[in-house]
């Protein structure tokens, strides 16, 4: 908080009164001790002043930045806050990971507000490093610094009532804390059910249709733009006739990503298609603080001092960042100082051997020479499953460059066990692999390449490393090493940034045309979003909730 007393002139855009009118705001000691107008709405003095950005759904560990790092980041874009869903490094480090990211996100101003994980694991059909159960959950739900529980990803289990399921839900409700969604193309009454059991929120909807199938029912719908999933063009439509219920959300941002923008360039982006600028800031700002019963201001008399200085209503670009009266951005440098971290991580993962990631013709399901093949969507955590005929080398299965089908791995991470192996479209990889110990939600390391040798040798760069990414391209190698939990640098943001787009290029280079190839990948293990999938125990039909025989 700042402290003293100071005023700040604009252009006031008034949420309340939806008016913009030259406003002169006095602030003591971090709080907006009075707002005066001294001008008439549509006169102009200079720049515009609004409340600050928040993001409604994202997991912090997926910018590969600690929180204190997305911070110092986020708020050159005018972004104050964030709803923050810890799962991932739950799924590795269980409770230990909430605190770490609790305690890391305390040391700098910049207001996190983190859910308690409600599917740690998000699956039964995987290993994960940790589990936290319905009592884990409640006494999480029981502090002050969880806001809600986070997307209950097992909505099969809140159809079928599961009692598990039902009891986190029922400790979020006695709690007076909100529930997060997430249940990709659930509609007609399966959709009426799983709301009416009291969630409030969905940000995986991809189609307007769906969306609306949800809103009728009183879920609030996130408009989710991130690294790899894009759905804004498809639900912008939406905010014409539900302001109120509409909110902007990143989900999963890579560190390059967060340095180009955050939230602002999706303001920029509705209001460039006509969307009017009062809509857009309740999606962006105020929704979500309403929403979850945040304490972040909006721009009142009475409130926190967080509110950003833009240079116009069209660009957004940010002139100036204010948290609590605190002056944390101006100009595009970030006035947040980096903290010190110690990882903590559960990896135990030897290295692995071509040999070892040869896939007998027998070992693999096929029909009159056809194999289940992974068909990765740009923009999209869906899939798709093709039958293709599959490229033999004597009794075993390998990749096919010529035909953009290669070899997909899963290593588990956490104790040694057999490699899960399959084949995937649309990576176009022509030579070389790459590999990932970020892997939603179970985060082992997964691993795609045009050959064995390839494969081997990224996925054995990432186990050095005890966690991290890599590139390999004939005798080229790169690594980009994140000690804590196998997802997070402790390095400064916009190192990570410079080193993650360099290896981004170098697997671009490979005759990807993939947008993120690396975040595409971190998903093809993710289990709970249909259709087809691989985990580390092999590979899932997200339909039938099954493994494929």
């Amino acid at each position: 908080m700042q402290n003293g007393t100071f005023t700040i002139t604009g252009n006031l855009v008034d949420i309340w009164k939806k008016q913009i009118y030259p406003a002169t705001i006095k602030i003591t000691n971090g709080i907006i001790s009075s707002i005066t107008q001294i001008g008439e709405a549509g006169t102009s003095v200079g720049a515009y002043i609004l409340p600050g950005f928040v993001d409604s759904h994202v997991h912090i560990e997926s910018s590969m930045l600690i929180p204190s790092e997305f911070a110092r980041l986020a708020v050159v874009h005018g972004t104050v806050g964030t709803i923050s869903d810890p799962h991932e490094i739950a799924n590795v480090c269980g409770m230990e990971g909430v605190h770490f990211m609790i305690e890391n996100g305390k040391k700098v101003p910049f207001k996190f507000n983190f859910g308690a994980p409600s599917c740690v694991p998000a699956t039964i059909f995987e290993t994960a490093g940790a589990a936290l159960n319905s009592e884990d959950v409640a006494k999480l739900l029981q502090s002050d610094d969880i806001r809600y529980l986070s997307e209950m990803m097992n909505f099969p289990g809140v159809l079928h009532k599961d009692p598990e399921v039902m009891k986190k839900i029922a400790a979020a409700h006695a709690a007076g804390k909100p529930v997060d969604g997430h249940a990709p193309g659930l509609r007609g009454e399966m959709a009426k059910q799983y709301i009416e059991a009291g969630i409030s929120t969905d940000h995986e909807c991809f189609t307007a249709e769906e969306a609306i199938d949800k809103l009728v029912h009183g879920m609030k719908i996130l408009i989710r733009e991130g690294s790899a999933a894009k759905n804004f063009e498809a639900l912008i439509g939406l905010l014409e006739d539900h302001p109120g219920m509409i909110m902007f959300c990143s989900d999963d941002k890579h560190p390059d990503s967060l340095v180009a923008g955050h939230l602002n360039q999706l303001c920029a982006r509705a209001v460039a298609k006509g969307h009017d600028i009062f809509h857009v800031i309740r999606a962006a700002c105020v929704n979500p603080v309403l929403h979850y019963g945040l304490q972040i201001g909006l721009l009142r008399e009475g409130d926190p001092a967080d509110f950003i200085v833009a240079e116009d209503l069209v660009h957004f670009r940010i002139k100036q960042t204010y948290i609590d009266g605190m002056l944390v951005a101006e100009e595009g440098k970030s006035f947040i100082a980096p903290v010190a971290a110690t990882p903590i991580n559960q990896f135990d993962c030897a290295p692995v051997t071509a040999e070892a990631l040869k896939l007998a013709v027998t070992e693999y399901p096929s029909v009159d020479g056809k194999t289940p093949v992974i068909e990765a969507l740009d923009g999209q955590l869906i899939t798709n499953r093709l039958d293709l005929p599959g490229k033999r080398s004597g009794d075993t299965w390998v990749s096919d460059p010529g035909n953009d089908i290669l070899k997909m791995v899963v290593i588990n991470r956490y104790h040694p066990a057999p490699v899960a192996k399959c084949f995937i479209r649309n990576f176009g990889f022509k030579t070389g692999a790459i590999a990932s110990s970020v892997a939603h939600d179970s985060h082992n390391i997964v691993a795609v390449g045009a050959d064995d040798e390839s494969l081997a040798r990224a996925i054995n760069l990432v186990i050095a490393e005890k966690g991290g990414v890599s590139c390999v391209n004939g005798a080229e190698e790169n690594v980009l090493g994140l000690p804590v939990a196998g997802l997070m640098s402790v390095e400064d943001g916009y190192l990570v940034a410079e080193k993650y787009t360099a290896i981004d290029t170098m697997a671009k280079s490979l005759g990807s045309l993939l947008a993120a190839p690396f975040m595409t990948l971190s998903f093809m293990a993710l289990l709970v979003i249909p259709h087809l999938k691989l985990s580390d125990k092999g590979l899932f039909d997200g339909d039938s909730f099954q493994f494929v025989a």
